[in-house]
């Protein structure tokens, strides 16, 4: 079978001219608009560290929301493939950026801490185990340059831990 291609496309929108453009690095905003066609519009911005607005996504939040998003999309269609039901499924993933001294930078590590709740009857051996494969499927995680690991917890619906 031959390789599919798969195509993407959004639109980033600099919506932070002040008035004066790019006159002075204070001198305006670091807001912007991300919009694809027929999706809602997301308000980005940069980290507050940079000037940016803490009330709107930046890049490295949504660059780890993306990696915890492909990891959760593998892991559920796996576990629906394995026969594992999954009623609740919660990631509280971290990520770390070295910044050079130049300005430059770039993540080092992400740990993706996905906290999953299976039904009773589900083998949580084998959810478990299904993280791992789920993480060598992700496109997102097979696509960066940092170290992307996942550190999960398996309960049951009835109980609380497996």
């Amino acid at each position: 079978m031959a390789d599919k291609q798969h195509r993407y496309a959004v639109t980033v929108t600099w919506t932070g001219n002040t008035g004066t453009g790019t006159s002075s690095y204070r001198g305006y905003d670091r807001a912007h608009t991300l919009s694809a066609p027929g999706m809602p519009p997301i308000a980005g911005s940069s980290d507050p560290a940079f000037r940016g607005d803490p009330a709107c996504w930046n890049p490295e939040e949504l660059l780890l929301a993306s990696l915890a998003a492909c990891h959760k999309l593998w892991y559920l269609g796996l576990c629906a493939q394995a026969g594992i039901v999954v009623t609740a499924y919660e990631d509280a993933a971290e990520g770390s950026m070295t910044e050079e001294a130049g300005g430059a930078g770039q993540f080092t590590a992400v740990t993706l801490r996905p906290r999953v709740t299976i039904v009773a009857g589900s083998d949580a051996a084998r959810a478990l185990a299904l993280h791992r494969e789920a993480h060598a499927s992700c496109f997102i995680a097979r696509s960066v340059n940092f170290s992307v690991t996942a550190e999960p917890t398996i309960l049951r619906a009835e109980t609380g831990a497996a």
